[in-house]
């Protein structure tokens, strides 16, 4: 089973995404539907998919729950939003009704760089855990350091780095990241998404060859047995197709066997998000 491990999917009509703004973000300030990321999945051969929230809402993990309820198995996932420091945090997951295979925060946003380390949140994840569920981290490289320090004193919670905590490419840059990214793989209970780095790159002028030594080194550090393609979807698009998010991540893995490139493909998500067995398209995905 080949899985795309991170996409998102929003409709403004019915819910505002309040990071959308400025004219950088112009290209997709609008609604994006399953049914418009199916064609690209099948193109490529994506068997399933694992969606995740794009706003700190409940209403929208609620609503991404249901979409994947409709999608005849294409979504087989959703990682969804949930407040960390809700007392009864346990109890909201439980009332969930769906394929909710985790939860993730915008760490990215913020303003302390140690959030991830407060006594409420390390609750907050303790309760994820309690409920089965995975949590995925959204950080900077400013914030690895408190990512480390969460992911080692919560050696019973699996956690999954999105968009290998997006490197510096744009700049060059690549210490302090490569020497944290190599730390934090050490821990066991984390694995990463090979996702979202041309957005990370320069979105105009991007070559392969700027972005694949981010892509390797995640890939060297973690293990192609904890690493997971993610296309992003479609933030991306802001840098790059479907189709060229896709090939790069191909070349990233070109030296690997065949089994390890399985893996990145799909075993890893499958593995880590617990997707069931017979996860795959049913039907059609029109109007989700």
């Amino acid at each position: 089973m080949r899985i795309d491990a991170h996409h998102h999917l929003w409709d403004l009509a019915r819910r505002p995404q309040p990071w959308l703004t400025g004219p950088a973000l112009d290209p997709i300030a609008r609604t994006f539907r399953l049914a418009e990321l199916a064609p690209l999945l099948a193109a490529h051969g994506i068997d399933a998919t694992v969606v995740v929230q794009s706003s700190s809402s409940l209403p929208e993990t609620r609503e991404l729950l249901a979409t994947a309820a409709g999608s005849g198995g294409l979504v087989a996932g959703v990682v969804g939003w949930a407040d960390l420091a809700d007392p009864a945090l346990g109890e909201m997951l439980a009332s969930l009704d769906g394929p909710l295979v985790g939860i993730r925060h915008q760490v990215q946003d913020e303003p302390d760089p140690r959030w991830l380390t407060r006594p409420e949140v390390h609750t907050g994840l303790r309760a994820v855990a309690s409920a089965g569920l995975v949590y995925d981290l959204l950080v900077t490289p400013v914030q690895l350091p408190a990512a480390v320090e969460t992911v080692r004193a919560l050696p019973e919670v699996r956690f999954v780095l999105d968009h290998c905590a997006k490197p510096p490419i744009a700049d060059g840059g690549w210490e302090p990241w490569a020497g944290r990214i190599t730390e934090l793989a050490q821990l066991p209970n984390v694995s990463c998404k090979l996702s979202g780095l041309v957005t990370e790159a320069d979105w105009e002028r991007w070559r392969p060859q700027d972005v694949l030594p981010y892509a390797r080194h995640v890939l060297d550090a973690f293990g192609p047995g904890r690493v997971m393609f993610g296309s992003d979807w479609p933030v991306a698009t802001l840098a790059a197709r479907y189709a060229d998010v896709y090939a790069l991540a191909e070349q990233a893995v070109a030296a690997l066997d065949a089994g390890e490139r399985a893996a990145v493909f799909g075993g890893t998500a499958a593995q880590v998000y617990g997707l069931p067995d017979g996860a795959g398209p049913a039907g059609p995905a029109a109007g989700s």
